[in-house]
């Protein structure tokens, strides 16, 4: 089968959906804004000094402020953005079908996929939109990280995917052993629970079941790191929907959603040696005199306005802003001289975990609305590492009107890497994508997508709009820029802990775990080997 042509769709039907799954996806279309110096007074400049410093605070950064407080060292942990606390009933997140301010890292751009949008406010928001040549990058911003808007997937690779994509010295026996189960049972890990499946605004998944299966595809529950206790207790009305109305791809107001700043960073706190800085946006690194490395992060109000000017030194630097955030930070210190002898491969190797996002509109069967979330089934197609993918169906939020739609989301391994290359006239790192880039999975993707969804059905491939990923990888990768535990080549007491260290992939799967399961490694080396001489 086909796809039908979206231009068949009244406007308003395409406009809704295009809103609706985007925002589910986290598609959404900002404009990064720089945070602003005050213009009516002057910006104080204070200078601090810390053992450890740690930029980013979600897969790897927590990781890494946790296991390290728990070898008795003390960090700061600077983050740009805010905490976003939750609890039943809690309006801490904005609702993706009625996005505000709070939904965007300092206001939103003209338009959302092609479809006008007002502006917000200048706020410290949950989401950037990284700009590249044929390729955007979504970030995350907050406490937590990438894991505050995530879907939450958490899938193990096999040890033949995880063998043919990362790099020789990872042992997958210690990995399967010891890091992927202590990522999960930090993350307390659980699927959904049947009686929560067979409920009624969980058709869309069991649909999703029934045609992956006669399509001839495996189907598994996912493993998520969710309380589901939450979601069955609103069912029985005990605490407004969340879950249950899909309504949770921008954070889950309710909790029950066991994210990094509930789980790493709580307990790196509960150390009493991690302080966590939020609102530090930072802005440059640089190596400084007698083996020391420098910091300069604005202190900004939630506008965006500098109120402080810090100058942080520390004798170790753990870089975990996220693929571009540390990637372009490296970049810029190079292209300044900020930080001499960089690996000359910083930049290469990046990667889209091969992306794809889809609204499934099925003219044969009602998903009804709303619809439960956000992930309970998958297929996985992982028998040749050369074509591995997984689809997933994840909820649409709440809408004005049942549109008979949902969501499958795609991703899986693929040979096309990106790069970051240094725009002097921007002074910025910007990414190059390779035109037609990931192309082969993609038509695999397209292909299972079509036979789940059935001849009745017409799949709307959102990424042709505009190209996009969650899921970006690389730019300091493992053995092109640091080593298996995070150390960059050269440079004693400079590490990077992000998915900036994967090798453009994580093997079919999300990259949450993986990231995670390597920084608990990576952080394991470091104590053993880096406590007593350079941390």
């Amino acid at each position: 089968m086909s796809p039908r042509s979206s231009s068949a769709m009244p406007d308003i039907t395409r406009r809704s959906l295009l809103a609706g799954a985007t925002a589910a996806a986290g598609l959404a279309t900002t404009g990064a804004r720089t945070a602003r110096a005050s213009t009516r007074r002057a910006v104080p400049v204070t200078r601090e000094e810390h053992r450890l410093v740690i930029i980013g605070s979600g897969f790897g950064g927590g990781v890494a402020a946790l296991r390290l407080a728990q070898a008795g060292v003390p960090s700061l942990v600077l983050e740009r953005g805010i905490w976003w606390p939750t609890g039943p009933g809690a309006t801490t997140f904005p609702s993706p079908s009625a996005m505000d301010k709070r939904a965007f890292w300092m206001g939103l751009g003209p338009e959302f996929l092609g479809v006008k949008v007002p502006a917000h406010d200048p706020y410290t928001g949950l989401l950037e939109l990284v700009r590249g040549d044929g390729m955007n990058i979504m970030c995350a911003a907050g406490v937590g990280g990438g894991s505050l808007v995530y879907q939450g997937m958490t899938v193990q690779p096999t040890r033949e995917l995880f063998e043919a994509t990362m790099p020789a010295g990872l042992d997958y026996s210690a990995m399967e052993k010891t890091y992927y189960p202590r990522v999960a049972r930090m993350l307390k890990l659980r699927t959904a629970p049947d009686d929560l499946i067979n409920s009624r605004t969980y058709l869309p998944a069991r649909i999703f079941a029934r045609n992956a299966e006669r399509a001839g595809y495996a189907v598994s529950k996912i493993p998520m790191p969710i309380d589901w206790t939450f979601a069955q207790r609103e069912l029985r009305g005990e605490m407004k929907a969340s879950y249950t109305n899909g309504d949770c791809s921008l954070g889950v107001n309710n909790g029950g959603k066991h994210t990094v700043d509930v789980t790493y960073v709580a307990a790196a706190q509960a150390t009493g040696l991690v302080t966590v800085a939020t609102r530090h946006n930072v802005t440059d690194i640089a190596q400084g005199p007698r083996g020391r490395w420098v910091v300069h992060a604005d202190r900004i109000a939630t506008d965006g306005t500098v109120l402080e000017k810090k100058i942080i030194t520390t004798r170790a630097l753990i870089m975990a802003a996220g693929t571009a955030g540390t990637t372009r930070l490296l970049m810029r210190a190079a292209a300044h001289e900020r930080i001499s002898g960089l690996p000359t491969e910083l930049g290469t190797g990046w990667g889209t975990n091969g992306d794809r996002i889809y609204v499934w509109t099925n003219l044969a069967d009602d998903f009804g609305a709303p619809q439960g979330g956000p992930v309970v089934y998958g297929s996985k197609e992982w028998d040749d590492p050369a074509t591995a993918n997984t689809i997933i169906q994840a909820s649409l939020p709440p809408l004005p009107a049942n549109l008979r739609s949902t969501m499958l989301v795609g991703y899986g391994i693929s040979p096309d890497r990106g790069r970051f290359v240094y725009d002097t006239a921007r002074d910025e790192a910007v990414l190059r994508w390779p035109k037609g880039g990931d192309a082969t999975l993609f038509k695999r993707l397209q292909e299972r997508g079509e036979k789940i969804a059935g001849p009745s059905s017409m799949l709307l491939d959102t990424n042709a709009a505009v190209p996009s990923t969650w899921h970006p990888l690389g730019g300091a990768s493992m053995g092109r820029v640091c080593d298996l535990a995070g150390r960059v080549h050269g440079h004693r007491g400079l590490y990077v802990l992000d998915g900036a260290l994967m090798p453009g992939t994580t093997a079919a799967c999300n990259p949450s775990m993986t990231i995670a399961a390597i920084a608990e490694r990576a952080t394991d080396r470091l104590i053993a080997e880096d406590l007593a001489t350079v941390i």
